[in-house]
C-alpha cells in the first residue's frame, strides 16, 4: 500500500502549496514597505498602501499565512509519519485548511482598510479572532487525536514541540484577544493601561517563542535528521531543550517594556529570564548542527541540507542577540531603533523562512511522488536568500546603532546634538541596502516557487518508503 493511501497527504499538499503562495504575497508587501521608507513617494497617496496599513498586512502574511501554513503542513506530515497512523479526521483536517485560509483572506482585506486592534501580531478584529480560535481548537483535536491513536508507543520529540506550540499559542490568543466589541469592525481591549501592555507582550514575545520558535524546532528535529540521514545528535539534550524552552520563554515578555510604566521588578524579571533563555536555545542549536556528525561532507553536495543547517546558525545568532538586547543598558540604546528590526529579521528570514523552505523542499517530492526538478536551482535560491539576509540585517544593525547614538548625543550645554530629521536623513542609504536585501530574498523565493511548480508538473514518479524517522524508536 502506498503512502498516499496510508496517510492523508491531501491537506498537507494544500497547506504546503499555500505556504509558498502566501510567502510571495507577504514578502512582496515587505519589499514595498521597505521601498516606501527609502522613497516615500511609493505610498502613491493611497491610504491602504501606506506603511501604517501595509506593515501589519506584511507581518500577518509572513507569520500567520506563510509560517502558519508551513507549520500546519509539516506538523500534519510529521505526526502521521512518526505515529504510523492517518490523521484522526480527514474532514476536521480539511476544515483547518479552509478555516485558516479564511482567516488569512479576512486579514488581507481588513488590514489595508485600517480595521485593526493596533496590537502587534494581534491586529485582527474580534470576529476574525473568534474564527481563528475555532480553527485552532480543531487543529489541536486533529493533532492530539492522531497522537492518541498512534501505533508507535514512543512520542518523537518533534511532536512534543508541535504540541507545546499548539497549546501555548491557543492560550495566548484567547487571553490577549479578550475585548469588548462596539460593532463588527471595532472593539476595545478588556484590559487597561499597563496591564494591557503587559498582556500584549506576554502574547507578543511568546508568539515569537512558540509560534516562531517551538513549532519550527519541531521541524528541525524531524527534517534535519531525515535530510542528513543521521540520528539526532543527543536525544537527552532534545528533551532538556524542550522543557527548558517551555518554562523560560513564557517569562521573557517584559523585556519589550523596559523604561516604561511597568513595575521595575517585572522589567528585571523579564531581563533575567531572557538571559537564562540563551542556554536552552544554544543547547538546541548545538543539537541540530551536531546531528551532522559523520556527515559534514553532505553540506558540499546537498543545498537543501545547507538551507536547514544555515537556518540553525541564524537561530543561534538570533537567540544570542535577543538576550543581549534584553539587558537594560543595551536596551537603552537599541530599543525603538532599526537594530530591533535587524534582530527580528535575523530570526524571521534566517531561521523561520530558511528552515520552512528546507522542510518544504524535503516534503514536496514525497507529497507529489515526483523527483525534485533542479538541485541547481536550490543552490541558486540558497545563495540569493543568504545574500539577501546578510544585506538586510547588517544594514539594520549599522542603521540602528547609529540611530541610538545620534538620539542620545548631547552638546556641552545639555541640548541634543542632532534633530530627529537628521537621524532620518542619515538612515536613508541603509534603507536602500535593506530594500535590496529584501529583493534578493523575494527573488530567491520566486526561484523556489518555479522549482516546486516544475517538480509538481514533473513526470518522474518516486514513491517514498513508509519509515519512522532516523532516531525514533
Amino acid at each position: 500500500m502506498s503512502n498516499q493511501d496510508t496517510y492523508n497527504y491531501k491537506v498537507i499538499r494544500q497547506f504546503a502549496v499555500m505556504s509558498l503562495v502566501w510567502a510571495v504575497v507577504g514578502m512582496s508587501a515587505g519589499v514595498l514597505i521597505a521601498a516606501q521608507l527609502a522613497w516615500p513617494v511609493l505610498n502613491f497617496d493611497t491610504p491602504w498602501l501606506t506603511f501604517g496599513r501595509m506593515r501589519p498586512f506584511h507581518t500577518n502574511m509572513v507569520i500567520f499565512a506563510f509560517g502558519g501554513s508551513a507549520l500546519f503542513a509539516t506538523s500534519y506530515y510529521v505526526v502521521q509519519r512518526t505515529c504510523h497512523v492517518r490523521l484522526i479526521s480527514d474532514k476536521l483536517a480539511a476544515f483547518t485548511f479552509w478555516g485558516w485560509q479564511a482567516v488569512i483572506v479576512a486579514a488581507a482585506v481588513t488590514l489595508p482598510m485600517g480595521i485593526t486592534q493596533s496590537k502587534e501580531y494581534a491586529e485582527l478584529e474580534w470576529p476574525i479572532d473568534i474564527l481563528l480560535g475555532i480553527v485552532w481548537v480543531c487543529y489541536a483535536i486533529v493533532f492530539f487525536g492522531t497522537i492518541m491513536k498512534r501505533k508507535i508507543k514512543h512520542i518523537y520529540v518533534s511532536n512534543w514541540f508541535y504540541g507545546a506550540f499548539i497549546i501555548v499559542v491557543g492560550m495566548l490568543h484567547i487571553v490577549n484577544s479578550a475585548v469588548i466589541p462596539v460593532d463588527l469592525s471595532k472593539s476595545y481591549s478588556a484590559y487597561a493601561g499597563v496591564q494591557d501592555a503587559m498582556i500584549q507582550w506576554w502574547y507578543g514575545h511568546n508568539a515569537v517563542g512558540f509560534f516562531l520558535t517551538a513549532g519550527f524546532l519541531g521541524m528541525m528535529y524531524y527534517f534535519i535528521p531525515k535530510q542528513a540521514g543521521r540520528p539526532v545528535y543527543s536525544y537527552r539534550l532534545s528533551i532538556v531543550h524542550f522543557w527548558a524552552i517551555l518554562f523560560t520563554y513564557i517569562w521573557a515578555g517584559p523585556h519589550h517594556l523596559h523604561y516604561t510604566a511597568l513595575p521595575d521588578w517585572t522589567q528585571s524579571l523579564g531581563m533575567v529570564m531572557s538571559l537564562i533563555l540563551l542556554v536552552p536555545s544554544w543547547g538546541g542549536m548545538i543539537n541540530g548542527i551536531m546531528t551532522l556528525s559523520g556527515a559534514w561532507d553532505k553540506l558540499r553536495t546537498d543545498p537543501v541540507l545547507r538551507l536547514l543547517i544555515v537556518s540553525i546558525s541564524f537561530y543561534g545568532m538570533s537567540t544570542f542577540e535577543g538576550p543581549m538586547m534584553a539587558i537594560k543598558t543595551v536596551n537603552a540604546l537599541s530599543h525603538y531603533t532599526d537594530w530591533t528590526i535587524g534582530h527580528v529579521h535575523s530570526g524571521a528570514l534566517g531561521w523561520v523562512a530558511l528552515i520552512s523552505m528546507g522542510a518544504l523542499y524535503y516534503m514536496f517530492p514525497r507529497l507529489f511522488g515526483r523527483e525534485l526538478y533542479s538541485l541547481k536551482l536550490v543552490e541558486v535560491h540558497f545563495w540569493m536568500a543568504t545574500i539577501g539576509i546578510v544585506l538586510y540585517i547588517s544594514s539594520m544593525w549599522v542603521s540602528g546603532i547609529m540611530q541610538g547614538l545620534m538620539w542620545r548625543a548631547t552638546n556641552t550645554d545639555g541640548t541634543l546634538t542632532y534633530s530627529f530629521v537628521e537621524s532620518v536623513q542619515a538612515m536613508h542609504p541603509f534603507y536602500i541596502v535593506r530594500w535590496s536585501g529584501g529583493m534578493f530574498f523575494l527573488l530567491g523565493t520566486l526561484v523556489m516557487c518555479y522549482n516546486i511548480w516544475k517538480t509538481i508538473k514533473g513526470t518522474t514518479p518516486v514513491e517514498a518508503p513508509v519509515l519512522a524517522p532516523v532516531g525514533a524508536h
